[in-house]
């Protein structure tokens, strides 16, 4: 089974409040993608990777791969002005014989291998998987006035991350559905989700947070230094 992941790193990055891409921010001394790359490389389950990103910063992503050993890249491609497009654009550079798309987060820096792996096995089993974790926190649904409205039970509500596992050519058949219907989704999984399709979920190590914020940065460095 040919399973190609998709690598989404073409964000604005704005909330982080930095110059430089949060791709290119430095996690204990290496480049938050480059964490990301690793973890892909590593994974026995990953034939192929694209990376999807900001023009401007293909020339530093390609370098850094280059000198770090990243041996499972085929395409760099330019990011959409959506996610949807990005990954429809990374989709587009994936080789023929891929059977499966793996579609993460340049910006979750902290998946690990086996992780990535028994969510493709999960795959191949239901189709679809993703990547996730039980939620720790009482979760409140809320009206447009700010007050509560109803309390979910929380046993059932899973915080989902990425990779998130597709077969592609049910992928395809989604993106497609959601041209048609002028639709664009930031979540791959609701794209699927169109098709009134199930998506098995895969429980992963908590630690596979997504930076968004400066406090994320503290929080990821935390986890490294945990793993060493």
């Amino acid at each position: 089974m040919k399973v190609t992941a998709i690598i989404v790193a073409a964000g604005s990055s704005t909330r982080m409040g930095k110059a430089v891409s949060k791709q290119l921010i430095k996690l204990n001394g290496s480049e938050a993608i480059l964490h990301t790359l690793r973890a892909f490389d590593n994974a026995s389950s990953i034939s192929e990777i694209v990376v999807v990103c900001r023009e401007n910063d293909i020339p530093e992503i390609q370098s850094l791969a280059s000198k770090n050993g990243i041996k499972k890249i085929t395409a760099f491609v330019c990011g959409g002005d959506t996610r949807q497009q990005s990954v429809a654009n990374g989709i587009n550079a994936v080789s023929i014989d891929t059977e499966y798309v793996a579609i993460h987060d340049g910006a979750r820096p902290l998946v690990l291998p086996e992780d990535i792996n028994t969510t493709v096995r999960n795959a191949a089993v239901y189709g679809s998987s993703a990547l996730g974790v039980f939620v720790k926190d009482t979760i409140k649904v809320v009206d447009k006035n700010g007050f509560i409205e109803s309390t979910p039970d929380r046993s059932r509500l899973v915080a989902i991350a990425t990779p998130q596992i597709f077969e592609l050519s049910l992928y395809k058949k989604a993106m497609q559905k959601a041209s048609d219907e002028n639709k664009d989704y930031t979540d791959d999984c609701q794209l699927i989700e169109s098709l009134g399709e199930k998506i098995f979920v895969t429980l992963g190590s908590p630690s596979n947070i997504k930076l968004t914020t400066p406090e994320d940065i503290i929080t990821a460095e935390a986890f490294l230094r945990s793993r060493e």
